[in-house]
Protein backbone atom coordinates (compact mmCIF):
# COMPACT_ATOMS: atom_id res chain seq x y z
CA UNK A 1 0.00 0.00 0.00
CA UNK A 2 1.59 3.37 -1.06
CA UNK A 3 3.14 5.31 1.91
CA UNK A 4 2.68 2.13 3.88
CA UNK A 5 -1.80 3.38 4.06
CA UNK A 6 -4.21 1.33 6.25
CA UNK A 7 -7.74 1.77 6.71
CA UNK A 8 -8.20 0.40 10.34
CA UNK A 9 -11.27 0.12 13.04
CA UNK A 10 -11.34 0.88 16.54
CA UNK A 11 -14.10 0.84 19.26
CA UNK A 12 -13.95 4.01 21.50
CA UNK A 13 -16.33 3.34 24.24
CA UNK A 14 -19.70 2.70 22.88
CA UNK A 15 -18.43 3.74 18.98
CA UNK A 16 -16.67 2.06 16.53
CA UNK A 17 -14.43 4.64 14.56
CA UNK A 18 -13.14 4.39 11.17
CA UNK A 19 -9.70 5.61 11.05
CA UNK A 20 -6.36 5.70 8.47
CA UNK A 21 -2.93 5.91 8.69
CA UNK A 22 0.43 5.89 6.73
CA UNK A 23 4.17 7.05 7.12
CA UNK A 24 6.87 5.35 8.49
CA UNK A 25 8.17 7.96 10.93
CA UNK A 26 8.04 7.54 14.48
CA UNK A 27 6.53 11.23 15.46
CA UNK A 28 2.53 11.09 15.56
CA UNK A 29 0.33 13.45 13.28
CA UNK A 30 -2.88 13.80 13.99
CA UNK A 31 -4.97 15.30 11.27
CA UNK A 32 -8.27 16.11 11.24
CA UNK A 33 -10.20 16.95 8.04
CA UNK A 34 -12.95 19.14 7.15
CA UNK A 35 -16.60 19.00 6.37
CA UNK A 36 -17.07 16.33 3.27
CA UNK A 37 -20.03 14.23 1.46
CA UNK A 38 -18.17 10.78 1.74
CA UNK A 39 -16.33 10.07 4.79
CA UNK A 40 -12.63 8.29 4.73
CA UNK A 41 -13.11 4.63 3.49
CA UNK A 42 -11.49 4.28 0.52
CA UNK A 43 -8.97 6.98 0.62
CA UNK A 44 -6.01 5.97 2.27
CA UNK A 45 -4.34 6.36 -1.11
CA UNK A 46 -4.80 9.52 -2.16
CA UNK A 47 -4.66 11.01 0.85
CA UNK A 48 -1.43 9.06 2.07
CA UNK A 49 -0.27 10.64 -1.46
CA UNK A 50 -1.70 14.02 -0.84
CA UNK A 51 0.00 14.43 2.46
CA UNK A 52 3.40 12.34 1.50
CA UNK A 53 5.49 15.08 2.40
CA UNK A 54 5.04 14.27 6.46
CA UNK A 55 5.27 10.30 5.63
CA UNK A 56 8.63 10.37 6.75
CA UNK A 57 9.13 11.98 9.52
CA UNK A 58 5.52 11.00 10.74
CA UNK A 59 3.00 8.30 11.51
CA UNK A 60 -0.23 10.04 10.78
CA UNK A 61 -3.33 9.56 11.63
CA UNK A 62 -6.77 10.81 10.37
CA UNK A 63 -10.15 9.77 12.42
CA UNK A 64 -13.44 9.81 10.69
CA UNK A 65 -16.45 11.49 12.51
CA UNK A 66 -18.33 9.01 14.54
CA UNK A 67 -20.92 6.64 12.10
CA UNK A 68 -24.05 7.80 13.80
CA UNK A 69 -24.71 10.81 14.63
CA UNK A 70 -26.93 13.11 16.53
CA UNK A 71 -29.25 16.28 15.47
CA UNK A 72 -27.34 18.71 17.82
CA UNK A 73 -23.97 17.47 18.08
CA UNK A 74 -21.14 20.09 18.31
CA UNK A 75 -17.56 20.66 17.11
CA UNK A 76 -16.40 19.59 20.81
CA UNK A 77 -17.73 16.66 21.29
CA UNK A 78 -16.13 15.73 17.71
CA UNK A 79 -12.50 17.17 19.62
CA UNK A 80 -14.07 14.17 22.79
CA UNK A 81 -13.91 11.63 20.22
CA UNK A 82 -10.69 12.44 18.88
CA UNK A 83 -9.17 12.70 22.26
CA UNK A 84 -10.74 9.06 23.29
CA UNK A 85 -9.61 7.60 20.51
CA UNK A 86 -6.06 9.09 20.74
CA UNK A 87 -6.07 8.13 24.13
CA UNK A 88 -7.03 4.25 23.39
CA UNK A 89 -3.94 4.36 20.77
CA UNK A 90 -1.41 6.00 22.89
CA UNK A 91 -1.31 8.96 21.43
CA UNK A 92 0.46 12.01 23.46
CA UNK A 93 2.18 14.74 22.71
CA UNK A 94 0.82 15.12 18.90
CA UNK A 95 1.67 17.55 16.30
CA UNK A 96 -2.07 18.37 15.09
CA UNK A 97 -3.29 19.79 11.70
CA UNK A 98 -7.07 20.73 10.87
CA UNK A 99 -8.60 22.05 8.15
CA UNK A 100 -11.83 23.94 7.70
CA UNK A 101 -14.26 22.12 10.19
CA UNK A 102 -11.76 20.12 11.29
CA UNK A 103 -9.59 23.15 12.49
CA UNK A 104 -12.80 23.79 14.65
CA UNK A 105 -12.63 20.68 16.18
CA UNK A 106 -8.90 20.86 16.43
CA UNK A 107 -8.98 24.19 18.59
CA UNK A 108 -11.32 22.58 21.04
CA UNK A 109 -8.81 19.47 21.27
CA UNK A 110 -5.65 21.96 21.85
CA UNK A 111 -8.28 23.39 24.99
CA UNK A 112 -9.68 20.37 26.37
CA UNK A 113 -6.79 17.99 26.27
CA UNK A 114 -3.75 20.31 25.61
CA UNK A 115 -1.50 16.86 26.80
CA UNK A 116 -2.28 15.80 23.38
CA UNK A 117 -1.08 18.65 21.14
CA UNK A 118 2.40 19.23 20.63
CA UNK A 119 2.26 21.69 17.83
CA UNK A 120 -1.28 23.08 16.12
CA UNK A 121 -2.16 23.93 12.97
CA UNK A 122 -5.11 25.83 11.97
CA UNK A 123 -6.38 26.36 8.03
CA UNK A 124 -9.05 27.57 6.51
CA UNK A 125 -11.42 28.01 9.75
CA UNK A 126 -12.90 30.00 12.42
CA UNK A 127 -13.20 30.41 15.99
CA UNK A 128 -16.70 32.05 16.06
CA UNK A 129 -19.59 32.10 13.61
CA UNK A 130 -20.10 35.02 10.92
CA UNK A 131 -22.78 35.46 8.57
CA UNK A 132 -20.58 34.52 5.64
CA UNK A 133 -20.47 30.63 6.98
CA UNK A 134 -24.56 30.80 8.46
CA UNK A 135 -25.18 31.73 4.77
CA UNK A 136 -23.17 28.76 3.17
CA UNK A 137 -24.47 26.42 5.64
CA UNK A 138 -27.89 26.87 5.54
CA UNK A 139 -27.59 26.73 1.91
CA UNK A 140 -25.37 23.79 1.74
CA UNK A 141 -28.22 21.93 4.15
CA UNK A 142 -31.37 22.99 2.06
CA UNK A 143 -30.16 21.85 -0.81
CA UNK A 144 -29.39 18.38 0.80
CA UNK A 145 -32.55 18.21 2.18
CA UNK A 146 -34.23 18.60 -1.04
CA UNK A 147 -32.17 16.42 -2.91
CA UNK A 148 -30.87 18.71 -5.57
CA UNK A 149 -27.16 16.95 -5.20
CA UNK A 150 -26.04 18.08 -9.02
CA UNK A 151 -26.77 21.93 -7.45
CA UNK A 152 -24.96 21.15 -3.92
CA UNK A 153 -21.70 19.78 -5.29
CA UNK A 154 -21.29 22.40 -7.83
CA UNK A 155 -22.22 25.42 -5.63
CA UNK A 156 -19.48 23.49 -2.73
CA UNK A 157 -17.15 23.84 -5.74
CA UNK A 158 -17.93 27.31 -6.43
CA UNK A 159 -17.54 28.45 -2.98
CA UNK A 160 -14.43 26.70 -2.09
CA UNK A 161 -11.87 26.80 -5.10
CA UNK A 162 -10.83 29.89 -7.14
CA UNK A 163 -12.86 30.81 -9.85
CA UNK A 164 -9.76 29.88 -12.43
CA UNK A 165 -10.22 26.55 -10.91
CA UNK A 166 -13.45 26.03 -10.95
CA UNK A 167 -13.31 27.49 -14.84
CA UNK A 168 -10.66 24.72 -15.83
CA UNK A 169 -12.59 21.66 -13.94
CA UNK A 170 -15.85 22.77 -14.92
CA UNK A 171 -16.49 20.00 -17.66
CA UNK A 172 -16.03 17.60 -15.34
CA UNK A 173 -18.41 18.47 -12.98
CA UNK A 174 -21.01 16.17 -13.79
CA UNK A 175 -18.51 13.32 -13.04
CA UNK A 176 -17.63 14.91 -9.57
CA UNK A 177 -21.62 15.29 -8.66
CA UNK A 178 -21.69 11.49 -8.93
CA UNK A 179 -18.38 11.40 -6.65
CA UNK A 180 -19.19 13.68 -4.74
CA UNK A 181 -23.07 12.66 -3.79
CA UNK A 182 -23.75 12.33 -0.01
CA UNK A 183 -23.79 8.44 0.58
CA UNK A 184 -26.22 9.69 3.69
CA UNK A 185 -28.09 12.80 3.52
CA UNK A 186 -29.19 13.30 6.58
CA UNK A 187 -25.48 12.73 8.27
CA UNK A 188 -24.13 15.43 5.93
CA UNK A 189 -26.41 17.74 7.10
CA UNK A 190 -26.39 16.73 10.80
CA UNK A 191 -22.11 17.35 10.49
CA UNK A 192 -23.01 20.16 8.07
CA UNK A 193 -25.00 22.10 11.10
CA UNK A 194 -22.87 21.26 13.14
CA UNK A 195 -20.29 24.37 11.88
CA UNK A 196 -22.33 26.16 13.33
CA UNK A 197 -21.55 25.37 17.12
CA UNK A 198 -17.81 26.67 17.45
CA UNK A 199 -17.45 29.34 19.63
CA UNK A 200 -14.22 29.31 20.79
CA UNK A 201 -12.94 32.53 20.34
CA UNK A 202 -13.38 33.52 23.99
CA UNK A 203 -11.16 30.70 25.23
CA UNK A 204 -8.39 30.63 22.25
CA UNK A 205 -6.01 32.12 24.96
CA UNK A 206 -6.41 28.43 26.38
CA UNK A 207 -4.14 27.12 23.43
CA UNK A 208 -1.05 27.11 25.34
CA UNK A 209 1.44 25.18 22.34
CA UNK A 210 2.73 26.77 19.15
CA UNK A 211 0.03 27.89 16.48
CA UNK A 212 0.20 28.55 12.61
CA UNK A 213 -2.78 29.64 10.97
CA UNK A 214 -3.49 29.14 7.15
CA UNK A 215 -6.24 30.96 5.33
CA UNK A 216 -7.24 32.53 1.97
CA UNK A 217 -8.02 35.93 1.47
CA UNK A 218 -11.09 34.63 -1.26
CA UNK A 219 -12.36 32.56 1.26
CA UNK A 220 -16.08 32.18 0.65
CA UNK A 221 -17.09 29.23 3.12
CA UNK A 222 -15.36 31.08 6.39
CA UNK A 223 -14.03 33.97 5.40
CA UNK A 224 -10.46 34.96 5.32
CA UNK A 225 -11.37 37.42 8.00
CA UNK A 226 -11.75 34.24 10.17
CA UNK A 227 -8.22 33.04 9.80
CA UNK A 228 -6.77 36.56 10.85
CA UNK A 229 -8.90 37.16 13.36
CA UNK A 230 -7.50 33.61 14.95
CA UNK A 231 -3.77 34.92 14.45
CA UNK A 232 -4.73 38.16 15.91
CA UNK A 233 -6.55 36.91 19.33
CA UNK A 234 -3.19 34.00 19.74
CA UNK A 235 -0.12 36.29 18.79
CA UNK A 236 0.43 33.29 16.16
CA UNK A 237 2.30 32.77 12.63
CA UNK A 238 -0.22 33.22 10.09
CA UNK A 239 0.06 33.01 6.47
CA UNK A 240 -2.74 33.93 4.09
CA UNK A 241 -2.82 33.19 0.56
CA UNK A 242 -3.74 36.33 -2.03
CA UNK A 243 -5.64 34.25 -4.68
CA UNK A 244 -6.83 31.13 -3.15
CA UNK A 245 -9.98 30.60 -0.95
CA UNK A 246 -11.29 27.90 1.10
CA UNK A 247 -9.72 25.11 -0.90
CA UNK A 248 -6.41 26.82 -0.75
CA UNK A 249 -4.77 23.38 0.86
CA UNK A 250 -5.53 21.81 -2.16
CA UNK A 251 -4.87 24.62 -4.83
CA UNK A 252 -1.78 26.25 -2.83
CA UNK A 253 1.45 23.98 -3.99
CA UNK A 254 3.24 24.86 -1.31
CA UNK A 255 0.75 24.68 1.44
CA UNK A 256 1.69 21.36 2.50
CA UNK A 257 5.56 22.57 2.99
CA UNK A 258 4.83 25.46 4.92
CA UNK A 259 2.89 22.80 8.01
CA UNK A 260 5.58 20.59 7.65
CA UNK A 261 7.93 23.05 7.77
CA UNK A 262 6.24 24.66 10.76
CA UNK A 263 6.07 21.61 12.44
CA UNK A 264 9.38 19.67 12.38
CA UNK A 265 11.20 23.42 12.74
Amino acid sequence: MIYNAKELKLNVQDLQLDYLTFGSGTKPLVMIQGLNTRGIKGAAPSLAYMYRIFAKDYKVYLFDRRPVVQEGITVRDMASDIAAAMDLLGITNADVFGVSQGGMIAQYLAIDRPDLVKKLVLAVTLSRNNDTVKQVVSSWTQMAEQGAMKELVADMAEKMYSDAYVKRYRPFMPLLTMLQKPKDVERFVILAKACLTCNAYDVLDHIKCPVLVLGGRQDKVVTGAASEEIAAKLGCNIHMYDRFGHAAYEEAKDFNRIVYDFLIG
